[in-house]
């Protein structure tokens, strides 16, 4: 009787394990132009295109949360209502372009805006998280988009909603830092 390699046995388990603790996700980022993050950026309504009541609120908090924590030193949140979160009626187009001429009235040299494609608990018996996000970043002056990235993510049934949205939010501003 010939003998595995021990070594070999634990290495393949703990690559399979690594990739069922991980969830599943698919990230595509663009490489962005040197952006600094030592310039004035505002942070644009997310807007929501799901079933889920304020998804885009939700996605912008934690964008912010994020992008703060990566040293973006000057980052002003758009402070009016976002309609473009609504679950009927709701105008992105409108609302972006309001929000666009307030970062240009602050200063912002660049500003990230998107939206979320899918925020919920998945139906069936374990009702993983799953999260869909899409951002571009815009050079204010111009109004052209410079960066662009989407992603999604899901979880096991045991993970949290927000932290799979989370996760996959911080990947896909990971590119910016």
């Amino acid at each position: 009787m010939k003998r595995l390699g021990g070594h070999k046995i634990f290495g393949w388990a703990g690559a399979i394990l690594l990739v069922l603790l991980t969830g599943c996700s698919t990230i595509n980022a663009g490489n962005p132009p040197a952006l600094s993050k030592n310039d004035t950026w505002a942070l644009l309504p997310i807007a929501n295109y799901t079933e889920t009541p304020e998804a885009g609120k939700r996605a912008e908090s934690i964008a912010a949360s994020i992008m703060q924590q990566q040293g973006f030193a000057t980052l002003a949140i758009y402070p009016g209502e976002n309609e473009a979160d609504a679950l009927l009626g709701g105008n992105s187009n409108a609302v972006k372009a309001q929000a666009l001429d307030w970062a240009r009235k602050t200063g912002a040299h660049y500003a990230l805006g998107g939206s979320v494609q899918e925020w919920r608990y998945k139906v069936g018996v374990d009702g993983e998280p799953a999260a869909g996000v899409t951002f571009f970043v815009i050079d204010v002056n111009s109004g052209k988009v410079v960066w662009t990235a989407t992603g999604s993510r899901s979880g096991w049934s045991r993970s949290s909603l927000a932290g799979v949205g989370q996760k996959l939010i911080q990947q896909l501003l990971a590119s910016l830092a």
